[in-house]
Protein backbone atom coordinates (compact mmCIF):
# COMPACT_ATOMS: atom_id res chain seq x y z
CA UNK A 1 0.00 0.00 0.00
CA UNK A 2 1.02 3.63 -0.40
CA UNK A 3 1.81 5.97 2.48
CA UNK A 4 3.27 9.44 3.01
CA UNK A 5 6.21 8.97 5.37
CA UNK A 6 9.34 10.56 6.79
CA UNK A 7 12.43 8.65 7.83
CA UNK A 8 13.60 11.44 10.13
CA UNK A 9 11.99 14.56 11.58
CA UNK A 10 12.87 17.76 9.79
CA UNK A 11 11.65 19.93 6.90
CA UNK A 12 8.68 19.15 4.67
CA UNK A 13 11.11 18.03 1.98
CA UNK A 14 11.63 14.88 4.09
CA UNK A 15 8.12 13.70 3.19
CA UNK A 16 8.07 10.96 0.55
CA UNK A 17 5.30 8.81 -0.87
CA UNK A 18 6.15 5.16 -1.21
CA UNK A 19 5.08 1.58 -0.72
CA UNK A 20 4.91 0.20 2.81
CA UNK A 21 3.50 -3.08 4.16
CA UNK A 22 -0.17 -3.21 5.06
CA UNK A 23 -0.21 -3.02 8.88
CA UNK A 24 -1.00 -6.17 10.82
CA UNK A 25 -3.90 -5.89 13.25
CA UNK A 26 -3.21 -6.40 16.93
CA UNK A 27 -5.78 -7.24 19.60
CA UNK A 28 -8.18 -4.35 20.16
CA UNK A 29 -7.40 -2.68 16.84
CA UNK A 30 -9.37 -1.85 13.72
CA UNK A 31 -8.03 -1.67 10.15
CA UNK A 32 -9.49 1.41 8.46
CA UNK A 33 -9.41 2.32 4.77
CA UNK A 34 -8.50 6.00 4.35
CA UNK A 35 -11.14 8.41 2.98
CA UNK A 36 -10.16 11.88 4.20
CA UNK A 37 -7.96 13.85 6.57
CA UNK A 38 -6.60 17.38 6.92
CA UNK A 39 -3.37 19.18 7.75
CA UNK A 40 -3.02 20.70 11.21
CA UNK A 41 -0.27 22.86 12.66
CA UNK A 42 0.39 20.05 15.13
CA UNK A 43 1.24 17.86 12.11
CA UNK A 44 3.95 20.37 11.24
CA UNK A 45 5.24 20.40 14.82
CA UNK A 46 5.51 16.59 14.93
CA UNK A 47 7.07 16.24 11.47
CA UNK A 48 9.61 19.00 12.10
CA UNK A 49 10.55 17.77 15.57
CA UNK A 50 9.32 20.95 17.30
CA UNK A 51 6.92 18.77 19.31
CA UNK A 52 8.95 15.89 20.68
CA UNK A 53 7.14 12.58 20.83
CA UNK A 54 8.12 8.94 20.24
CA UNK A 55 7.72 8.00 16.56
CA UNK A 56 8.20 4.76 14.61
CA UNK A 57 10.71 4.69 11.74
CA UNK A 58 9.68 5.28 9.03
CA UNK A 59 6.87 7.42 10.34
CA UNK A 60 3.55 7.88 8.53
CA UNK A 61 2.41 11.49 9.02
CA UNK A 62 -1.09 12.76 9.78
CA UNK A 63 -3.21 13.23 12.89
CA UNK A 64 -6.87 12.87 11.81
CA UNK A 65 -8.64 10.17 9.83
CA UNK A 66 -12.11 9.52 8.47
CA UNK A 67 -12.46 6.15 6.83
CA UNK A 68 -14.26 2.85 6.44
CA UNK A 69 -13.66 -0.25 8.52
CA UNK A 70 -11.91 -2.97 6.54
CA UNK A 71 -11.25 -5.46 9.33
CA UNK A 72 -11.88 -5.37 13.06
CA UNK A 73 -10.56 -7.09 16.16
CA UNK A 74 -13.15 -5.25 18.26
CA UNK A 75 -16.85 -6.14 18.33
CA UNK A 76 -17.90 -2.48 18.44
CA UNK A 77 -16.91 -2.02 14.79
CA UNK A 78 -17.81 -4.04 11.71
CA UNK A 79 -16.51 -3.98 8.13
CA UNK A 80 -18.17 -1.19 6.17
CA UNK A 81 -18.71 1.11 9.16
CA UNK A 82 -17.75 4.76 8.63
CA UNK A 83 -15.50 5.88 11.47
CA UNK A 84 -13.08 8.58 12.55
CA UNK A 85 -10.20 9.28 14.90
CA UNK A 86 -8.17 12.36 15.80
CA UNK A 87 -5.25 10.95 17.79
CA UNK A 88 -2.92 9.25 15.32
CA UNK A 89 0.66 10.18 14.48
CA UNK A 90 2.27 10.71 17.90
CA UNK A 91 3.18 8.83 21.10
CA UNK A 92 4.52 5.88 19.10
CA UNK A 93 1.50 5.59 16.81
CA UNK A 94 1.80 5.84 13.05
CA UNK A 95 -0.25 8.50 11.32
CA UNK A 96 -3.21 8.67 8.99
CA UNK A 97 -1.71 9.30 5.55
CA UNK A 98 -1.82 5.77 4.16
CA UNK A 99 -4.29 3.64 2.27
CA UNK A 100 -4.94 1.50 5.33
CA UNK A 101 -4.45 2.49 8.96
CA UNK A 102 -4.48 0.45 12.17
CA UNK A 103 -6.38 2.31 14.88
CA UNK A 104 -6.79 1.36 18.53
CA UNK A 105 -10.51 0.77 19.01
CA UNK A 106 -10.60 2.97 22.12
CA UNK A 107 -9.52 5.92 19.93
CA UNK A 108 -12.06 5.26 17.16
CA UNK A 109 -15.60 6.66 16.90
CA UNK A 110 -18.57 6.12 14.58
CA UNK A 111 -19.29 8.80 12.00
CA UNK A 112 -22.90 10.00 12.48
CA UNK A 113 -25.31 8.87 9.79
CA UNK A 114 -25.71 11.36 6.96
CA UNK A 115 -22.44 13.20 7.65
CA UNK A 116 -20.04 13.40 4.71
CA UNK A 117 -16.53 12.15 5.57
CA UNK A 118 -14.89 15.23 4.05
CA UNK A 119 -17.12 17.55 6.07
CA UNK A 120 -16.13 15.75 9.26
CA UNK A 121 -12.40 15.60 8.48
CA UNK A 122 -11.89 19.36 8.58
CA UNK A 123 -13.27 19.81 12.12
CA UNK A 124 -11.83 16.85 14.03
CA UNK A 125 -8.71 18.43 15.50
CA UNK A 126 -10.17 21.91 15.89
CA UNK A 127 -13.24 20.39 17.52
CA UNK A 128 -11.15 18.38 19.97
CA UNK A 129 -9.10 21.40 21.00
CA UNK A 130 -12.19 23.58 21.29
CA UNK A 131 -13.94 21.05 23.53
CA UNK A 132 -10.93 20.69 25.82
CA UNK A 133 -10.47 24.44 26.10
CA UNK A 134 -14.07 25.46 26.65
CA UNK A 135 -15.36 22.63 28.79
CA UNK A 136 -12.50 20.71 30.43
CA UNK A 137 -10.27 23.73 31.09
CA UNK A 138 -12.74 26.62 30.98
CA UNK A 139 -15.74 24.98 32.67
CA UNK A 140 -18.04 26.89 30.32
CA UNK A 141 -21.67 27.24 31.37
CA UNK A 142 -24.72 28.82 29.78
CA UNK A 143 -24.83 32.61 29.95
CA UNK A 144 -21.11 33.17 30.30
CA UNK A 145 -19.11 35.50 28.06
CA UNK A 146 -16.28 34.08 25.98
CA UNK A 147 -13.68 35.93 23.91
CA UNK A 148 -12.24 33.86 21.06
CA UNK A 149 -9.15 35.46 19.53
CA UNK A 150 -8.58 34.24 15.98
CA UNK A 151 -12.16 33.21 15.45
CA UNK A 152 -11.87 32.22 11.79
CA UNK A 153 -9.14 29.58 12.30
CA UNK A 154 -9.66 25.87 12.82
CA UNK A 155 -9.76 26.01 16.62
CA UNK A 156 -11.37 29.43 16.80
CA UNK A 157 -14.23 28.56 14.45
CA UNK A 158 -14.94 25.32 16.31
CA UNK A 159 -14.84 27.19 19.63
CA UNK A 160 -17.32 29.81 18.37
CA UNK A 161 -19.75 27.09 17.32
CA UNK A 162 -19.41 25.04 20.52
CA UNK A 163 -19.66 28.06 22.82
CA UNK A 164 -22.67 29.42 20.98
CA UNK A 165 -24.36 26.00 21.04
CA UNK A 166 -23.75 25.88 24.81
CA UNK A 167 -25.58 29.18 25.30
CA UNK A 168 -22.60 31.46 25.83
CA UNK A 169 -22.23 35.01 24.59
CA UNK A 170 -19.37 34.91 22.07
CA UNK A 171 -17.07 37.79 21.14
CA UNK A 172 -14.62 36.88 18.37
CA UNK A 173 -11.68 38.68 16.86
CA UNK A 174 -10.89 38.19 13.17
CA UNK A 175 -9.69 40.07 10.10
CA UNK A 176 -12.40 42.16 8.45
CA UNK A 177 -12.87 39.71 5.57
CA UNK A 178 -13.86 36.97 8.04
CA UNK A 179 -16.39 38.88 10.12
CA UNK A 180 -19.36 37.50 8.20
CA UNK A 181 -18.07 33.94 8.55
CA UNK A 182 -17.65 34.28 12.32
CA UNK A 183 -21.17 35.65 12.66
CA UNK A 184 -22.53 32.74 10.61
CA UNK A 185 -20.87 30.39 13.09
CA UNK A 186 -22.62 32.05 16.02
CA UNK A 187 -20.44 34.94 17.22
CA UNK A 188 -22.53 37.72 18.74
CA UNK A 189 -19.85 40.35 18.18
CA UNK A 190 -16.82 40.32 15.87
CA UNK A 191 -13.92 42.74 16.27
CA UNK A 192 -11.14 43.43 13.78
CA UNK A 193 -7.86 42.63 15.54
CA UNK A 194 -6.03 44.90 13.10
CA UNK A 195 -7.87 47.90 14.57
CA UNK A 196 -5.73 49.71 17.12
CA UNK A 197 -8.82 50.11 19.33
CA UNK A 198 -9.84 46.45 19.21
CA UNK A 199 -9.43 45.91 22.97
CA UNK A 200 -11.75 48.84 23.69
CA UNK A 201 -14.28 47.31 21.30
CA UNK A 202 -14.10 44.04 23.23
CA UNK A 203 -14.54 46.01 26.46
CA UNK A 204 -17.68 47.66 25.07
CA UNK A 205 -19.12 44.34 23.89
CA UNK A 206 -18.28 42.59 27.19
CA UNK A 207 -19.94 45.17 29.42
CA UNK A 208 -20.49 42.58 32.18
CA UNK A 209 -16.99 41.16 31.98
CA UNK A 210 -15.33 38.11 30.39
CA UNK A 211 -15.39 34.59 31.84
CA UNK A 212 -13.08 32.86 29.35
CA UNK A 213 -10.51 34.57 27.14
CA UNK A 214 -8.83 32.34 24.59
CA UNK A 215 -6.35 33.74 22.08
CA UNK A 216 -6.25 30.72 19.76
CA UNK A 217 -3.98 32.03 17.02
CA UNK A 218 -1.32 34.13 18.74
CA UNK A 219 0.20 34.86 22.12
CA UNK A 220 -2.11 36.33 24.74
CA UNK A 221 -1.56 39.81 26.16
CA UNK A 222 -2.42 38.98 29.76
CA UNK A 223 -2.52 42.59 30.95
CA UNK A 224 -5.17 43.54 28.39
CA UNK A 225 -7.25 40.44 29.06
CA UNK A 226 -7.12 40.58 32.86
CA UNK A 227 -8.57 44.09 32.95
CA UNK A 228 -11.77 42.67 31.49
CA UNK A 229 -11.96 39.35 33.37
CA UNK A 230 -14.69 38.47 35.86
CA UNK A 231 -13.83 36.88 39.18
CA UNK A 232 -12.89 33.26 38.59
CA UNK A 233 -12.17 33.90 34.91
CA UNK A 234 -9.85 31.72 32.86
CA UNK A 235 -7.17 32.73 30.38
CA UNK A 236 -6.42 29.86 28.00
CA UNK A 237 -3.02 29.40 26.35
CA UNK A 238 -2.61 27.20 23.27
CA UNK A 239 -0.52 29.39 20.95
CA UNK A 240 2.70 31.38 20.90
CA UNK A 241 5.03 28.43 21.58
CA UNK A 242 8.16 30.62 21.54
CA UNK A 243 6.67 33.60 23.37
CA UNK A 244 7.14 34.70 26.97
CA UNK A 245 4.05 35.78 28.94
CA UNK A 246 4.16 38.78 31.23
CA UNK A 247 1.48 38.51 33.88
CA UNK A 248 0.23 41.34 36.12
CA UNK A 249 0.15 39.16 39.22
CA UNK A 250 -2.09 41.41 41.29
CA UNK A 251 -4.75 41.49 38.60
CA UNK A 252 -4.64 37.71 38.43
CA UNK A 253 -4.99 36.66 42.05
CA UNK A 254 -7.26 39.45 43.24
CA UNK A 255 -9.83 38.30 40.69
CA UNK A 256 -9.35 34.60 41.53
CA UNK A 257 -8.41 34.14 37.89
CA UNK A 258 -6.31 31.32 36.48
CA UNK A 259 -4.13 30.78 33.43
CA UNK A 260 -4.52 27.37 31.85
CA UNK A 261 -2.28 25.96 29.17
CA UNK A 262 -2.93 22.66 27.46
CA UNK A 263 -2.16 20.66 24.34
CA UNK A 264 -4.64 18.34 22.67
CA UNK A 265 -1.83 15.81 22.24
CA UNK A 266 -1.86 15.25 26.02
CA UNK A 267 -5.56 14.38 26.16
CA UNK A 268 -6.38 11.07 27.82
CA UNK A 269 -8.49 8.40 26.15
CA UNK A 270 -11.43 9.43 28.34
CA UNK A 271 -10.93 13.09 27.35
CA UNK A 272 -10.87 12.08 23.69
CA UNK A 273 -14.08 10.11 24.05
CA UNK A 274 -15.89 12.93 25.83
CA UNK A 275 -14.80 15.30 23.08
CA UNK A 276 -15.85 12.80 20.41
CA UNK A 277 -19.38 12.63 21.81
CA UNK A 278 -19.57 16.43 21.69
CA UNK A 279 -18.13 16.57 18.18
CA UNK A 280 -20.53 13.89 16.92
CA UNK A 281 -23.50 15.73 18.42
CA UNK A 282 -22.46 18.88 16.59
CA UNK A 283 -21.88 17.04 13.31
CA UNK A 284 -25.21 15.21 13.50
CA UNK A 285 -27.05 18.47 14.16
CA UNK A 286 -25.12 20.24 11.38
CA UNK A 287 -23.91 22.72 14.01
CA UNK A 288 -20.20 22.01 13.67
CA UNK A 289 -18.63 22.76 10.34
CA UNK A 290 -15.42 23.96 8.76
CA UNK A 291 -14.43 25.30 5.39
CA UNK A 292 -11.96 24.01 2.83
CA UNK A 293 -9.42 26.30 1.17
CA UNK A 294 -7.46 23.60 -0.67
CA UNK A 295 -8.01 19.92 -1.43
CA UNK A 296 -5.06 17.67 -2.28
CA UNK A 297 -4.47 13.92 -2.71
CA UNK A 298 -2.11 12.19 -0.30
CA UNK A 299 0.50 12.02 -3.07
CA UNK A 300 0.96 15.76 -2.51
CA UNK A 301 1.37 15.65 1.25
CA UNK A 302 4.70 17.47 1.02
CA UNK A 303 3.03 20.31 -0.87
CA UNK A 304 0.25 20.45 1.72
CA UNK A 305 2.73 20.80 4.58
CA UNK A 306 4.69 23.47 2.72
CA UNK A 307 1.51 25.42 2.01
CA UNK A 308 0.39 25.47 5.64
CA UNK A 309 3.89 26.24 6.87
CA UNK A 310 4.32 29.18 4.49
CA UNK A 311 0.94 30.71 5.31
CA UNK A 312 -0.06 30.70 1.64
CA UNK A 313 -3.37 28.98 2.41
CA UNK A 314 -5.79 31.11 4.40
CA UNK A 315 -9.48 31.17 5.25
CA UNK A 316 -9.98 27.43 5.31
CA UNK A 317 -8.48 24.02 5.91
CA UNK A 318 -6.27 21.87 3.70
CA UNK A 319 -8.29 18.73 3.05
CA UNK A 320 -6.39 15.56 2.22
CA UNK A 321 -8.10 12.90 0.11
CA UNK A 322 -7.08 9.45 -1.10
CA UNK A 323 -4.04 8.77 -3.26
CA UNK A 324 -4.41 9.40 -6.96
CA UNK A 325 -5.03 6.29 -9.00
CA UNK A 326 -2.34 5.06 -11.37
Amino acid sequence: MKAAVVKAVGPASNIVTGDVPVPVLQAGQVLVRFIASEVNHVDLFVRSGAYRTPLPTPFTIGRDLVGQVEQSEDSAFAPGDLVWTNSLGYAGRNGAYSQFVCVDANRLYPLPEGVEPRDAAVVLHGGLTAYLGLFREGGLTRGQTVVIGGGSGAVGSAAIQMASRAGARVIATASARNHGYCRELGADTVVDYHDENWVQQVRTAASEGVDIWWQTASALDASEALELMNHGGKLLLTAGMQDALQVPVGGLYTRDCSIRGFAASNASVSDLRAAAEHINAGLAAHELRGRVALSLPLDRAREAHEALESGSVRDGRILMISFQEG
